[in-house]
C-alpha cells in the first residue's frame, strides 16, 4: 500500500488502482490534521462528539485536497451514511437531499465521492474498470455476516451491468484476527452462515502464571478435577471478506488487502477497541474524474 501525501497529511493508496487513470480512491491516516482531542495534531474526519465540527471540517477539506477531489476553489460532493452495521446499499447520482442509513454507496457518476468512516470496522472499496462504476462499504462484523461486499457486487451488477471478472476490489486498514476478540455468540453466528466459518476464528487459552505454577490450588470437586480457563475467540475480518469477494466471482488476483491493523497501529490510525471508544475515524474515499 503506497503512502502518499505532499503535507502533513498521508494518504494510503492501492497502486493497482492508482494505474486506473479516471480513478479517485485513498484511505485516510491518524497523523497530521487540525483536532486536537485525539493525542496531538491528528486528522480526525468523523464528526465525533470529542472533536470540534470547525476541526473536522478543515481536515475534511485538506484531505480532498490531498486527495485529488478539489481541483479548483471548489471540492466535488462527498457522499456519506449514518452507518448502522447494515447489508443496505445506496445507488447514488448526486448528494442526497437527507442523509441516507446504511453501509454501502455506489455510482456510476463522475465528481462525485463517496465515503464511509471507521474506526476498526474494514472499508472496502470496489471498482469496476470497464464500466466505470464504484462502490464503498463499511464492513464490521454485523455487516460482514450479512454479507455487505457480497451483495455489493450484485448490487453493482444490478445497477450498471457489472461482471465480477471485471472488478478490482482493495479491503482498507482495519482490526485484524490478532486483535479482533470476540464471543462465542459471534462465531454462532458466522457458523450459520458461510459455509467456511471454521477458517475465520482461532482459540487462544488464557493463560495464568499462578494457575501454572500452583495447580494444586484450582482443584475442583468435578471431573476431570481442575477448573478450566475459559478460551479467547479470534474472529478474521479480513479473510471473511475476501472469502465473500471470491464467492461473488472476484479473481483472486483482483483483490488487495492492506496488511494493517488498527488496533496494532494507534500511531498511524485510530482504534475503537484500542483506544476503549475514544477516538477519531478514518475516513476511505473513492471517486470518478470526469472525462478521465
Amino acid at each position: 500500500m503506497a503512502v502518499l501525501g505532499k503535507s502533513s497529511v498521508s494518504i494510503l493508496r492501492v497502486p493497482r488502482l492508482e494505474k486506473i487513470p479516471w480513478l479517485v480512491h485513498g484511505f485516510s491516516t491518524r497523523p497530521g490534521g487540525a483536532s486536537r482531542g485525539y493525542g496531538g495534531r491528528t486528522l480526525n474526519l468523523g464528526f465525533t462528539k470529542d472533536d470540534s465540527r470547525a476541526a473536522v471540517e478543515r481536515n475534511r477539506n485538506n484531505f480532498l485536497r490531498q486527495l485529488g477531489a478539489f481541483p479548483g476553489k471548489k471540492s466535488w460532493p462527498m457522499v456519506t451514511l449514518r452507518q448502522v452495521h447494515s447489508d443496505i446499499i445506496h445507488c447514488v447520482d448526486a448528494p442526497p437531499a437527507q442523509p441516507l442509513a446504511g453501509d454501502g454507496l455506489i455510482s456510476a457518476t463522475p465528481s462525485l465521492l463517496l465515503a464511509v468512516l471507521t474506526a476498526d470496522c474494514l472499508p472496502v472499496i470496489l471498482v469496476d474498470r470497464k464500466r466505470r462504476a464504484i462502490g464503498v462499504f463499511h464492513a464490521g462484523w454485523r455487516g460482514t455476516v450479512k454479507r455487505i461486499v457480497e451483495k455489493g457486487v450484485g448490487e453493482m451488477r444490478r445497477c450498471f451491468g457489472t461482471l465480477p471478472r471485471d472488478l478490482q476490489a482493495a479491503i482498507g486498514p482495519g482490526i485484524h484476527g490478532c486483535c479482533f476478540q470476540v464471543g462465542p455468540e459471534v462465531r454462532g453466528q458466522f457458523e450459520s452462515q458461510f459455509r467456511y466459518a471454521s477458517s475465520l476464528f482461532r482459540e487462544v487459552k488464557e493463560s495464568d502464571e499462578v494457575r501454572e505454577k500452583y495447580p494444586l490450588l484450582f482443584l475442583t470437586a468435578r471431573a476431570p478435577g481442575h477448573s478450566e480457563l475459559p478460551k479467547k475467540i479470534f474472529l478474521d475480518l479480513v479473510e471473511s471478506n475476501r472469502q465473500q469477494l471470491l464467492e461473488a466471482g472476484v479473481p483472486k488476483g483482483a483483490i488487495f488487502t492492506s496488511s494493517l491493523c488498527t488496533a496494532c497501529r494507534v500511531d498511524l490510525l485510530f482504534s475503537h477497541r484500542a483506544e476503549k471508544g475514544i477516538t477519531g475515524r478514518q475516513m476511505a474515499a473513492v471517486g470518478i474524474k470526469a472525462g478521465g
